[in-house]
């Protein structure tokens, strides 16, 4: 069952139901205790790290150099353009723009 109103940044979290032995189960909670977690958030945290890291944000920089402009001058100076960009990005996100 899937609910609205809970999100894992933009990620919607589905529910689902595990059936453990009881003592599993008391291990797991007190172990999820000791992290000073939830038992859904231990759980969470063990499936991730036996699954690996999940998909962040794809890497901006797999974008370049990708096409051949035909000589624009974004080719030239994607370097200037990049760094105005994020010297940009930087005032805004400080209040300065």
């Amino acid at each position: 069952m899937v609910r609205p109103d809970h999100y894992d940044g933009d990620i919607m979290m589905a529910r689902t139901q595990v059936s453990l032995d009881p003592e599993l189960l008391k291990r797991a909670k007190a172990k999820a205790a000791e992290q000073g977690v939830s038992l859904a958030e231990y759980v969470r945290k063990l499936i991730e790290s036996d699954l690996g890291a999940k998909a962040g944000k794809p890497d901006i920089t797999a974008i370049f150099d990708l096409f051949d402009s035909g000589g624009a001058d974004i080719t030239r100076f994607k370097d200037e353009y990049i760094g105005d960009a994020l010297w940009a990005e930087y005032q805004r996100k400080m209040g300065r723009s």
